[in-house]
């Protein structure tokens, strides 16, 4: 079985570049798990910071697709980012309601007939 080589924070920092913070790409890039790669990101402060970094970045592309796709008209991705990134003007799947005060309720028995009725 062949040996996997060691994560040094020079290597995992330069497999994270253009990974779009996917672990199991880095992991692929290093011939490494996908549990030891993860474990490594999180052991320096410059590797972790680095991953956010790339992740962001791939968030960003995504973000800048949509909003390519809205200015071209796309109606979809327009309701889909209201619903997502315009909770606070009102727009979603779901209405949140927030309560505050006491709430008051009763407990009322439930009455069952009998069978002979």
């Amino acid at each position: 079985m062949a040996r996997k080589a060691m994560v040094t924070k020079a290597r995992l920092l330069d497999a994270l570049k253009g990974s779009g913070g996917v672990v199991s790409s880095v992991a692929k890039k290093l011939n490494s798990s996908w549990g030891t790669t993860r474990k490594s990101i999180d052991k320096w402060e410059e590797t972790k910071q680095a991953y956010e970094d790339e992740s962001n970045t791939i968030l960003d592309l995504a973000e800048s697709t949509i909003f390519r796709s809205i200015r071209d008209g796309n109606s979809q991705d327009a309701k889909w980012l209201l619903s997502t990134k315009g909770k606070h003007r009102g727009y979603g799947e779901k209405v949140e309601i927030e309560h505050s005060g006491e709430l008051k309720y009763s407990i009322i028995p439930a009455v069952i007939p009998d069978d002979d009725d």
